[in-house]
């Protein structure tokens, strides 16, 4: 298995979800005539914060991560240059 095939999975549902939700929603709307059901409402918040959980906690680590190896460079310059750490 490739390294970005799990980001490409995860992408993958977070956008499936999403458009599932829409789609139903759509669905709902137009054969109740103007009314989307609580059920609905439910599974579209679900797909919502899914997708959020996914593409807001990738973001994240990355970001944590970046800073991450930022101080260890900068540690490492400071003691080559024969500062304390």
């Amino acid at each position: 298995m490739k390294a970005n095939t799990k980001d490409w999975i995860q992408y993958g549902t977070a956008i499936a979800m999403v458009g599932s939700g829409i789609v139903l929603s759509f669905i709902c709307f137009f054969l109740n005539h103007y009314s989307i059901d609580d059920s609905v409402l439910w599974y579209v918040a679900q797909a919502l914060v899914y997708a959020g959980s996914i593409f807001g906690v990738n973001v994240y680590i990355r970001t944590k991560l970046g800073e991450v190896k930022n101080e260890v460079k900068k540690d490492i310059k400071d003691a080559m240059n024969g500062k304390e750490v």
